[in-house]
């Protein structure tokens, strides 16, 4: 997909012709009230996967508003596209303020390659990180204020992290929708990069004595846990602060419904600088902890795995034979955090434990 993306901008110009380098299709003008006129469209950015444009319009009163415009192609594309607008929109609906009003997704009616869009307000914002007090009330807010429309836990159609689509079908029970989310992610990493036979062990036992002694007792003993809508993929890439006015705002979302507490497992990961604790004391001053209290950090841990599983299947792993170590920090992290959980709450039987991999970086309570 990363070089088909990338020919839709680099073809002949769009079927509509307006001042910037970015080609317009059909299909965008269709997402616009009637008498809509687009004045400009520019390239604003790329990944691997999607590419990025600037929109100047006038809409039909004469007022002239700026749209964000993302694009990708193929079946990932088009689930990229359409479980980022409604994300956006569920997180919009919940906290306005918190989200840049999504407008659209759509098809391009050009069919080589097959071209997804998503369409939002585009507001100019700062990539640095957020400040944390006025971040983390109103990250606090919506998981508060948020109500599944099921009951459940889960999204009613499958969200993207990075390009990968997440299990994230209606499940009352939490332990059981993690389990899913998780082995999820594992399939996905193993297919992308062939995960090794030590890994795949632990990851297993993990799913099958861990997650229901861990997360089990979050619902047990006349425990409630409430569903709350998360962003999903919430790192310090996905937030900016508006230059104009200093509002924080939230942006390319895998939402689902989730334990609060999965929002932030993510903060954990050591490639984010938004892993700053100040992050995670200023969330904690306005949410409260799921008992039992004392397991939040194993409980963070168990999530950042989740996110580390799947930021390695978007990246390459090599494993090296000959001297026993991953060059993939993910992989690494993962299976150093999946070992300590074992350890702690499911250790094997005397005689039983399997063989481990050596791996840079040693298990450790960090």
């Amino acid at each position: 997909m990363s070089a088909a993306v990338h020919s839709v901008v680099n073809k002949e110009r769009g079927v509509v012709q307006v001042e910037g380098d970015f080609p317009l299709d059909e299909a965008i003008i269709r997402a616009f009230p009637k008498d809509t006129k687009i004045l400009s469209a520019n390239s604003y950015g790329s990944s691997a996967w999607t590419v990025i444009a600037r929109l100047n319009v006038a809409l039909p009163d004469g007022t002239i508003k700026r749209f964000f415009l993302k694009i990708a192609t193929d079946d990932p594309g088009r689930a990229m596209m359409e479980g980022e607008y409604n994300a956006m929109t569920a997180l919009y609906e919940g906290a306005p303020n918190f989200v840049p009003k999504p407008y659209a997704w759509g098809k391009f009616q050009r069919q080589d390659p097959e071209t997804y869009f998503f369409l939002c307000d585009f507001i100019h914002m700062s990539n640095e990180l957020p400040e944390p007090v006025q971040f983390c009330s109103k990250l606090a807010e919506l998981h508060r204020r948020s109500t599944s429309p099921t009951g459940k836990f889960g999204f009613h159609i499958p969200t993207c992290h990075g390009r990968f689509q997440q299990a994230v079908g209606w499940d009352d029970n939490w332990e059981s929708f993690f389990t899913k989310l998780l082995r999820a992610a594992l399939e996905i990493d193993k297919e992308e990069n062939s995960t090794w036979p030590e890994f795949d062990t632990i990851a297993e036992r993990v799913l099958t004595h861990v997650i229901p002694r861990l997360l089990g007792v979050l619902q047990k003993e006349g425990r409630q846990l409430k569903p709350s809508l998360i962003h999903g993929d919430l790192w310090e890439g996905n937030v900016g602060t508006d230059f104009a006015n200093g509002n924080i705002y939230i942006f390319d979302a895998g939402a689902y419904y989730a334990h609060h507490e999965m929002e932030i497992g993510m903060w954990r990961c050591e490639r984010h600088k938004i892993k700053s604790k100040e992050y995670k004391r200023q969330y904690l001053r306005n949410m409260a902890i799921s008992e039992p209290v004392e397991e939040l950090d194993d409980r963070n841990r168990l999530y950042c795995i989740k996110m580390n599983v799947i930021h390695s299947a978007h990246h390459l792993v090599q494993y090296l034979h000959l001297f026993g170590w991953l060059t993939n920090l993910d992989s690494r992290m993962a299976y150093n955090d999946m070992c300590y959980l074992v350890d702690k709450y499911a250790p094997y039987p005397p005689g039983e434990q399997p063989p481990r991999s050596k791996v840079q970086g040693e298990v450790s309570g960090r």
